[in-house]
């Protein structure tokens, strides 16, 4: 039995001391990197990438700048507070178009942030196995379909179904309200601010959906499956450990379908009318926005004034996506930041 183990003592020190000799010896030459210059040129082929990425964004700035130079330098920022847009007279005012871009953006959002919420809840906590693939790909597919499409069904089809069974009723119902009577005002013909904004929510729901489905299967199931132990209901699952593991990426899927629809041009062109006056804050007044007027007028513009007036509402649009971006990253870092005051 002694000498059993004394040979295997000494067969498990023979070892070890070889392995000890492979660990202290170094790597074959053949192991040896062979290219150290690929991890450079890959270095800076990504450093210039991001560099291009910001050039390019001041190039586009600057251009629009200079573009917009003859109209900054004559209204300044007087130009965002007037509502006169008079190509005959040669006076430009863009309030009327920033009003509509952002007036339809915020009817958007506070349809198909709800909506879109409910789809990515439905998609990865309730539905059946066999409806989630389905389901999940005709919203993905609604995505694909044409701005013009929608901008044609929106004038065509639902402009008219709008006037009868929305409009109508809401102006019988809140038309002498007072505040609420002057948002139902005006003729109730189906195209306008309301049609607009919600056309915009149509087309954004499929990319916010989408966002956040994706970000709420990205929830580890152990956090999920340990709440539901303790006896929390799907509600408070979601708004307790879903909602706070992936708030990062859902609010990142609402500025996508934000900026989506502060960037649409042709739906937008059909169904808000393209009035370039300010009668009042009614929704169901027809009004122009910044993608419209763009679209309408750039190409009959005359070089001047028209044109610079029409190149600083790009501008005043790449100002606007610009705030909204600053503001979701800082709405973000205070989220982190509130959390570690919690913990």
């Amino acid at each position: 039995m002694s000498s059993t183990l004394s040979a295997n003592t000494t067969t498990f020190d023979a070892s070890s001391k070889t392995g000890l000799r492979h660990m202290t010896n170094p790597p074959p030459e053949n192991t040896v990197r062979r290219s150290p210059w690929a991890d450079q040129i890959f270095g800076w082929a990504a450093k210039g990438a991001a560099w291009l990425t910001l050039l390019l964004l001041v190039g586009i700035l600057l251009s629009l700048v200079a573009g917009a130079w003859p109209a900054i330098s004559k209204y300044g920022l007087g130009f965002l507070t007037s509502t006169t847009w008079d190509p005959v007279k040669n006076e430009y005012g863009g309030l009327v178009m920033i009003y509509g871009t952002l007036a339809t953006s915020l009817i958007a959002l506070v349809i198909a942030v709800p909506v879109s919420f409910g789809i990515a809840l439905f998609l990865t906590e309730l539905s059946p196995a066999w409806l989630k693939r389905p389901l999940g790909t005709a919203i993905e597919l609604l995505a694909a379909v044409p701005s013009i499409v929608y901008g044609m069904w929106g004038l065509l089809v639902f402009g008219p179904i709008l006037a009868t069974y929305v409009q109508q009723p809401l102006q019988n119902a809140f038309g002498s309200v007072p505040y609420l009577g002057a948002l139902v005002s005006g003729p109730p013909v189906g195209i306008g601010i309301l049609s607009a904004g919600i056309i915009l929510a149509i087309m954004i729901i499929p990319f916010i959906a989408s966002v956040m489905r994706d970000v709420f299967d990205v929830t580890p199931v152990m956090l999920k499956e340990s709440a539901y132990a303790l006896g929390s209901t799907t509600w408070e699952v979601v708004f307790k450990v879903v909602l706070p593991y992936t708030k990062a990426g859902v609010v990142g899927g609402i500025m996508l379908g934000l900026g989506r629809a502060l960037g649409e041009t042709m739906a937008i062109t059909f169904v808000i009318g393209n009035f370039n006056q300010l009668d009042s804050l009614s929704l169901f007044q027809a009004a122009n926005s910044i993608t419209s007027a763009l679209a309408n007028e750039f190409a009959e513009a005359a070089e001047g004034l028209h044109q610079a007036a029409l190149i600083y509402l790009g501008l005043v649009l790449f100002f606007i996506t610009f705030v909204v971006l600053a503001l979701s990253k800082l709405m973000l870092a205070q989220l982190q930041k509130g959390e570690g005051e919690k913990t």
